[in-house]
C-alpha cells in the first residue's frame, strides 16, 4: 500500500509537528550536501525551528563569506540598472573621444619609430625631430646616471672584499704563528781554545788540519859542506 498524498498545511499536533521537522531537516541538510559534491556547487542553508533554534549548512569552510559573496551579488544586480538614451549618447560620445585619442597616440608613436613620415610637413619634422633629440639627451643622461651608480657599488663591493682579504689574512697569519713550533734555544758558539765549559784548551790539544805539517823528503845524496873562513880578513860587506 503507497504513501498518501501529504496535505501541505501547518500541523496542529505539536509532537507530530515536531518529528516531521526533525525528519525533514534531516533530509533538506542531507540534499544539501549532496548537491555540493555531486554538482560542486557553493550552497549555504540556514534553518530556523519554530522555537528559535538555529541549523545550518555551508559548503565552504567559512558560512560568512558564503554570505558576503551573496550580498555583493545582490547589490551588484540592484545597481545594475538599465541607461537612459541619454546617458548611451553620452557614453557613445565619450567612447569616440577617446578612440580619437588613441589614434592620435598610435600615430604619434609611429612617427617616433620613422613610420608614416611621408604626410608630415617641415614644421612637424623639426617638432618631431626635437622631440627625438630631447628624449635621446633624457635616455643617455639617465643610462650615464646608471652606470654611475653600478660603478659606485662596485667600487663598494671592492673595497668590502679587499677589507675582508685583509681581516682574513691576519688572521691566517696569526694562526701560521700560534701552529709554528717554538725555535730551539741558541747555543753561544765557542772558540777553537775555548771548551764548552769555559776552560782555556791547551795549544797542543786544538785539532789542526792535516796540511799543518808537510814531511821533508830525505835526499842522501846531499852531504854538508864546510867552509874555511880567514879570521884575519875581514868579511866582504865590511870592506
Amino acid at each position: 500500500m503507497g504513501r498518501g498524498k501529504v496535505v501541505l498545511q501547518r500541523i496542529e499536533n505539536k509532537i507530530s509537528r515536531q518529528v516531521t521537522f526533525a525528519k525533514r531537516r534531516n533530509g533538506l541538510l542531507k540534499k544539501a550536501y549532496e548537491l555540493s559534491i555531486l554538482c560542486d556547487a557553493q550552497v549555504a542553508l540556514v534553518l530556523f525551528s519554530h522555537a528559535g533554534r538555529l541549523y545550518q549548512f555551508s559548503s565552504s569552510s567559512n558560512m560568512l563569506k558564503t554570505l558576503e559573496r551573496y550580498q555583493r551579488y545582490i547589490f551588484a544586480s540592484q545597481d545594475a540598472v538599465v541607461p537612459t538614451s541619454d546617458e548611451m549618447q553620452n557614453n557613445y560620445l565619450e567612447y569616440m573621444e577617446l578612440k580619437a585619442r588613441v589614434e592620435v597616440l598610435q600615430h604619434s608613436q609611429r612617427n617616433l619609430l620613422g613610420e608614416d613620415l611621408a604626410p608630415l610637413n617641415t614644421s612637424e619634422l623639426d617638432q618631431l625631430e626635437s622631440q627625438v633629440g630631447k628624449t635621446l639627451r633624457q635616455i643617455r643622461s639617465r643610462k650615464t646616471q646608471v652606470l654611475l651608480d653600478e660603478l659606485c657599488d662596485l667600487k663598494r663591493k671592492e673595497q668590502m672584499l679587499e677589507d675582508a682579504n685583509l681581516i682574513l689574512k691576519r688572521k691566517l697569519d696569526e694562526m701560521e704563528v700560534d701552529a709554528a713550533p717554538p725555535p730551539p734555544p741558541q747555543q753561544q758558539q765557542l772558540l777553537p781554545w775555548q771548551s764548552d765549559r769555559g776552560v782555556p784548551v791547551p795549544y797542543h790539544a786544538l785539532p789542526q788540519p792535516d796540511h799543518f805539517f808537510q814531511a821533508l823528503e830525505c835526499n842522501p845524496s846531499l852531504q854538508p859542506a864546510f867552509r874555511c873562513m880567514d879570521v884575519n880578513q875581514p868579511p866582504a860587506w865590511m870592506a
